[in-house]
């Protein structure tokens, strides 16, 4: 079969760690069976963040993207096109790539005849496709933000759920909003990671990690404000924190202030196999974020036998924890009991260890990308042939 995988987010030149998720799938869909090719839609103009504080760099990187990549194997595209800023038009911007994809879908068949197309997110990829490719099959990707975030309950979003074949959901949770916001046939399908040869070594000093994008909702403030509840009685403990955003400063103020700014690293947006690295070398995996869809990174951390919190009745979290063990569940803005899980979870070296087992063979069982790979081709056969 033949498949082609549209999508916004995926790795660029200027920002290779960008919607890496998407790329390993598509490379795992590829060892399962299925001949795949990329087609990335790029909106060559920056964050208006990037006019504000003018980036000659930024500026320039942002146009720069060449038009063709082949990366581990797998033919990628890049079609450039304009739209109005994001903050004003995010849910039409499906409408403005739509014609200059129509023509790039007539020129692909002409060498690479796809039997379908699967696109990550509803709003702007699945958009486009329904309108550029009305016959064709779809699959429709949802990761989350189509659901959770400011355009859940957008008429495009609801349009493009109802036009899709087939909606691949990341979990339980999301495949409930999705048939709730008109999805005629939704699947399951989870995201993977690998599994290392070897559990990594637990290290030398206690060490938490997170690693997200430096927003609200990841809720990093509460893991600082948890670590300044334990600074005395761990003397030892570090926090590390990977990814960059608008919350950086303040997330550093906060350390500051608690008087953590010696014991917490900010390591910033680091390429996705070296954030992994820095996850799996840790003591705990912390993320207490909120609107957590699923959540590919604690089950990255999980698969070198690190153990991981997250929220209670959060969809990821939650289903992760329902497969196996190796995650803890805590509540929501609750620094205190946070403090106190991680505390308790510190000062048992046996349950620690114990954790650490159940987390690798909870990966192992459920979220490789060798199984995500198979159960993503299944669901292509089942659209092509019923």
């Amino acid at each position: 079969m033949r498949v082609l995988i549209l999508a916004e987010y995926y790795p660029r030149a200027t920002d290779p760690t960008l919607g890496v998720w998407a790329h390993r799938q598509a490379v795992a869909a590829r060892d399962a069976g299925a001949d795949v090719r990329v087609l990335v839609l790029h909106r060559p103009v920056p964050p208006l963040s990037a006019f504000r504080h003018p980036d000659l760099r930024t500026l320039r990187t942002a146009i720069s993207q060449p038009p063709r990549a082949v990366l581990d194997g797998i033919e990628i595209g890049y079609l450039s096109y304009l739209s109005p800023p994001r903050p004003w038009s995010y849910a039409s911007w499906g409408a403005w790539v739509a014609p200059r994809l129509r023509r790039a879908l007539a020129r692909m068949r002409q060498t690479f005849p796809f039997d379908l197309i699967h696109a990550h997110y509803a709003v702007p990829a699945g958009d486009a496709a329904r309108r550029a490719a009305p016959t064709a099959p779809v699959i429709v990707s949802v990761h989350g933000g189509d659901v959770h975030g400011p355009h859940a309950d957008s008429r495009t979003v609801t349009a493009t759920l109802r036009h899709a074949r087939l909606v691949l959901a990341n979990s339980a949770g999301t495949a409930r909003r999705c048939v709730a916001r008109g999805a005629r046939n939704c699947q399951v399908v989870h995201l993977g990671t690998d599994l290392p040869p070897q559990p990594a070594a637990p290290p030398a000093l206690p060490t938490l990690v997170t690693v997200g994008n430096l927003i609200a909702r990841k809720r990093h403030a509460d893991v600082i404000e948890a670590f300044a509840l334990l600074k005395d009685a761990h003397p030892d403990l570090r926090y590390v924190v990977v990814g960059d955003g608008p919350e950086k400063a303040a997330l550093q103020a906060l350390a500051d202030a608690r008087g953590l700014n010696a014991r917490v690293a900010f390591r910033g947006r680091l390429p996705h196999s070296q954030a992994v690295d820095v996850a799996r070398h840790a003591s705990l995996f912390v993320l207490p974020s909120t609107a957590e869809a699923f959540g590919v990174s604690y089950v990255e951390a999980m698969a070198a036998g690190v153990p991981a919190i997250g929220v209670r009745g959060e969809d990821g979290p939650e289903e992760i924890a329902a497969a196996g063990g190796g995650i803890t569940l805590v509540p929501a803005r609750d620094p205190g009991t946070l403090a106190a899980t991680i505390d308790g979870l510190l000062q048992d070296p046996a349950r620690l260890e114990t954790l650490r087992h159940q987390a690798r063979e909870t990966v192992a069982d459920q979220f490789t990308w060798a199984r995500c790979g198979a159960a993503t081709v299944r669901a292509y056969a089942e659209v092509l042939h019923g």
